[in-house]
C-alpha cells in the first residue's frame, strides 16, 4: 500500500520494506539495513559490527570478491556497505535493465557469507589499517573524540571500528556467532530506490531474507547529560575541538528546530560561527556545525582547528556565539536563509539514489517511518523562530557543555573546565 508518498509494505515474515519509484530514473538501487551497530557491543567484542561488514564482501556461497566486483561492475553499478552506531546497511545499484543482478548480489553477501578464519584474519589487519588511518585524520577523528566525551559512560560512546586490542582479539567464531544473532528479523528492513516496483522488492525480500531470524537488541536509553571533557593526544601543529550538547530523539517535535539552529549556528559561510570565529577574528581555519541523530537522543556540536596558541581564545569565542543566540535571538532574515539552506541541500541530495535510498532508510530505522522529501520540507517550514529560540535556550546549557579536544598540548587541554565557560 502508499503511504507517505512511497511505497510501503511488509514481507509475510514481517520486514518492513519500503519502495521509492523515481519517475524517469535510469537506476536501480537496492539496501539491506541490520538494526545492530556500536552501541550494540560489549567491550570484548568492540568493533565486531565494523568488522563483520568488512568480512562478509571476501567470500560467499556463490561467488568469491572478484566475482562480486566484476558482476556489479559489469551491471553498470556499485556495491558498498556502512557501519554505524545503530545500524550496518549493504547496498547495490546498478542500471535499471541490470537490476536483478544488483538484488542478486546483496541478496548473496547478505543471506550466504562464508565467514572464514582466513578471511576474518585478513580483514582484521585491513581494518587495523583503517583505525589508524582514521586516528591521522584529526578533521574526522575529533568527532569520536566528540562522542566519547557526549555519551561518556553509555555505549553510543563506542566508535564504530572498535579499538586495534578488541580487533586483534576477535575470532571467525565470535563473527558467526554475532551474525547468527543479529542478522535476521526482526532486526531486518529493505528499501529499493530509484526505478523499482513495491510489490517486486517485497518478493524479493520475502524469497530470500524471511528464513533468517535473530534477536532484538536490548538498548538502554542514555542518562541524564552532563558537561564532560574529552582529551586526546595528537601529534601535529594544531588542535582540533568540538564544543556542543545532546539533543532530541529521532521522533521528538523539535527535531526540525534543533537542526535549523544548529544551520544558522554554523552551516555556510554566512553562519555565526565562521563569521565571528574565522571573519571577524581569525583564529581558525575552518568551523562548522554538525549533528548526530540516534533512535533516542542525538548530539550536536561545533567543531574547529587552529594552532595551539589560539585554543583558549576560539573556545571563548565558540562560547560567545552560543551566548550571544540565548540571550538575543534570531536577525531578521536568520531563519529563512537557514531554512533555504537545509531545502537545497534536501533536494540535491534527492537527486542521488544511493543518498535518498540512505535517508529512507535511516527515517524507518530511527523513527519507524520513512518520510518523502516533500513532507521533510512541509516539517522544516513550520518551524518557527520562537521554536529555535526555545530549543537553543533548553540546549545550550552551560552545565551541559562538552568538549573534546585532539592535541599536542595535553596537559593544558586536561586543566579545562567545561564548567568554566558562562552563557
Amino acid at each position: 500500500m502508499a503511504r507517505n508518498g512511497l511505497g510501503v509494505g511488509r514481507t509475510s515474515g514481517g520486514i518492513p520494506v519500503i519502495a521509492d519509484n523515481v519517475p524517469g530514473a535510469g537506476s536501480s538501487g537496492y539496501m539491506v539495513a541490520v538494526a545492530t551497530g556500536s552501541r550494540d557491543e560489549t567491550p570484548e567484542i568492540y568493533g565486531i559490527s565494523h568488522l563483520l561488514e568488512h568480512v562478509v564482501f571476501r567470500e560467499t556461497a556463490n561467488r568469491t570478491s572478484f566475482q562480486m566486483s566484476k558482476e556489479i561492475e559489469g551491471a553498470g553499478g556499485a556495491m558498498n556497505a556502512m557501519t554505524g552506531r545503530e545500524a550496518t546497511a549493504y547496498y547495490a545499484i546498478s542500471l535499471k535493465e541490470t537490476a536483478d543482478r544488483a538484488k542478486d548480489l546483496v541478496a548473496d553477501i547478505v543471506r550466504n557469507p562464508l565467514i572464514r578464519d582466513a578471511h576474518v584474519e585478513m580483514e582484521k589487519k585491513i581494518v587495523l589499517q583503517e583505525i589508524n588511518m582514521v586516528e591521522n585524520n584529526p578533521d574526522s577523528y575529533i568527532h569520536d573524540i566528540f562522542a566519547g566525551s557526549v555519551w561518556k559512560g553509555h555505549q553510543l560512546a563506542n566508535e564504530e571500528g572498535g579499538n586495534p586490542e578488541s580487533v586483534s582479539a576477535m575470532t571467525a567464531d565470535d563473527l558467526r556467532g554475532y551474525y547468527g544473532e543479529k542478522y535476521g528479523i526482526p532486526n531486518m528492513a529493505v528499501v529499493a530506490c530509484g526505478s523499482v516496483d513495491l510489490d517486486d522488492a517485497v518478493s524479493w525480500a520475502e524469497d530470500n531474507f524471511d528464513s533468517m531470524s535473530g534477536e532484538r537488541n536490548r538498548r538502554e536509553r542514555p542518562g541524564r547529560p552532563s558537561g564532560n571533557l574529552a582529551v586526546r593526544e595528537w601529534h601535529g601543529d594544531h588542535s582540533y575541538a568540538g564544543m556542543g550538547f545532546r539533543g532530541y530523539a529521532a521522533d521528538h517535535p523539535d527535531r526540525d528546530a534543533v537542526r535549523l539552529l544548529w544551520v544558522i549556528l554554523g552551516s555556510g559561510t554566512s553562519s555565526r560561527l565562521f563569521q565571528k570565529v574565522r571573519e571577524e577574528k581569525a583564529l581558525v581555519y575552518s568551523v562548522y556545525s554538525s549533528l548526530g541523530q540516534h533512535s533516542d537522543s542525538s548530539s550536536a556540536g561545533a567543531f574547529f582547528s587552529c594552532t595551539d596558541k589560539n585554543l583558549a581564545e576560539s573556545l571563548d569565542s565558540v562560547v560567545s556565539v552560543f551566548r550571544e543566540i540565548r540571550a538575543d535571538g534570531l536577525e531578521e532574515g536568520e531563519l529563512r536563509r537557514a531554512k533555504n539552506l537545509v531545502k537545497g541541500a534536501n533536494i540535491r541530495s534527492y537527486e542521488s539514489t544511493t543518498d535518498r535510498m540512505g535517508k529512507i532508510m535511516k527515517d524507518l530505522l530511527l523513527t519507524g517511518e520513512a518520510k518523502t522529501m516533500e513532507q521533510r520540507l512541509t516539517a522544516l517550514e513550520s518551524v518557527t523562530e520562537e521554536d529555535v529560540i526555545r530549543v537553543a535556550g533548553e540546549m545550550l546549557s552551560p552545565d551541559m557543555l562538552n568538549i573534546a579536544l585532539y592535541t599536542c598540548d595535553t596537559d593544558s587541554a586536561g586543566r579545562i573546565d567545561p564548567n568554566h565557560f558562562d552563557f
